[in-house]
């Protein structure tokens, strides 16, 4: 298992920056996460409309990123043996406090994405909706993926679309009608107290390719002309109709 040399500093800011916002961020959004099944993305498009899954039950499934565990909820509750993992304890304490309610066990591990603490070959699934795949480094990430899915298995998840990031201004609030980006040379990306990251589309299927991954799709969601959004509103669906505003990549491990 491959271990960090020291720690890193984007791990430590993004830990502090979700554990201070927790709360507030379970305020915002929990009921929409919860509510609506599993669905994928800021739009809430659902997974029987879009397919990447397909059936859960009796599948070791592993969320990457798992928040306050709404999706993984869901999940186990539909048959599937999930593990969470988040980098924030307060996440994870939300997490703690929504199994009790649903009346499921998830195992939570709180660890950060780039080191998975699980054995080698141990899951069908590896799924993420904006979650680590957002906040880690993909060149760390996508390894340790491939690590922990057995032959055959499926990894699936839900980021923000590289076409966003190059209309999205440092200083905005959502992004625009404008490149402002460069394209060549994406990957680390400073917000606020974060920082995420992001490939340009040839480097994500170079890396994929690298570490025994086969694409079987890229599924660009588009949200229905009523659709609404704790995230979102009315100015940024429009620009979700007009250009993809997220992606949802299934790959499966060779």
């Amino acid at each position: 298992m491959a271990q960090h040399p020291q720690p890193i500093s984007h791990i430590q800011q993004n830990r502090a920056a979700w554990n201070a916002d927790a709360d507030d961020y379970q305020a915002r959004h929990g009921q929409q996460l919860a509510s609506a099944g599993k669905a994928w993305g800021t739009w809430d498009v659902p997974e029987s409309e879009l397919h990447v899954l397909g059936e859960v039950a009796g599948r070791d499934v592993l969320e990457l990123g798992c928040g306050a565990a709404q999706g993984s909820i869901v999940l186990a509750l539909a048959g599937a043996r999930v593990v969470g993992l988040d980098l924030s304890e307060e996440q994870l304490r939300h997490a703690r406090r929504l199994m009790g309610i649903a009346g499921v066990d998830v195992p939570l591990i709180h660890a950060d994405a780039e080191v998975v603490p699980l054995a080698a070959a141990s899951f069908d699934i590896v799924f993420c909706d904006h979650g680590a795949m957002n906040f880690a480094d993909p060149y760390r990430t996508v390894p340790e993926v491939a690590r922990v899915l057995r032959p055959g298995g499926l990894f699936a998840f839900c980021h923000l679309s590289p076409i966003a990031d190059l209309c999205w201004p440092d200083d905005a609030d959502r992004a625009g009608d404008r490149l402002v980006r460069d394209y060549f040379g994406m990957h680390r990306i400073d917000a606020d107290d974060e920082v995420v990251f992001q490939l340009p589309y040839g480097e994500w299927i170079r890396l994929f390719r690298a570490n025994g991954f086969e694409v079987l799709d890229l599924i660009e969601p588009r949200p229905a002309p009523d659709a609404v959004s704790t995230y979102r509103d009315d100015e940024d669906r429009a620009w979700s109709r007009r250009w993809p505003s997220e992606c949802i990549w299934r790959l499966r491990r060779t």
